[in-house]
């Protein structure tokens, strides 16, 4: 069983380039990754709305409670063992602050993502599936 299950947007270049880096740091397979793009998406996730998902990311833990945007971000990196890469970002002071980034990034993430990768798009990216 996975400790957390994250749906994230794969027609985000940016959000598929950080899916495969934490998919390649993830060597005790402790996540799983799920398109919200994928056809099969709400019969097998029917209590993760898509609409939202593709405004915040979405994360589901081991008991089945949601997480939220960065803490979905911090939550995989600590279970690669690289939470020291972000942990900051939840510290007091901030976590507002950069809670706030990250609404932003979310929103304008395809331009985002066209600025630094050329891609504005990636319609037929997928994440590689790794066999246990």
């Amino acid at each position: 069983m996975h400790e957390l299950v994250i749906f994230y947007d794969g027609a985000c270049p940016l959000c598929l380039r950080e899916m495969q880096l934490l998919q390649s740091a993830d060597s005790d397979q402790k996540l799983h990754f799920e398109d919200i793009n994928s056809k099969l998406f709400h019969s097998k996730y029917p209590v993760i709305n898509r609409d939202r998902a593709n405004r915040v990311l979405h994360g589901m833990l081991a008991d089945g409670s949601i997480i939220l945007g960065l803490d979905v971000t911090c939550k995989a990196w600590t279970l690669v063992g690289k939470g020291q890469w972000v942990s900051y970002l939840r510290w007091p002071l901030l976590k507002q602050i950069s809670d706030f980034i990250y609404l932003v990034f979310a929103k304008y993430r395809y331009p985002i993502s066209r600025l630094v990768t050329g891609q504005k798009r990636c319609d037929s990216c997928t994440l590689s599936s790794k066999t246990p």
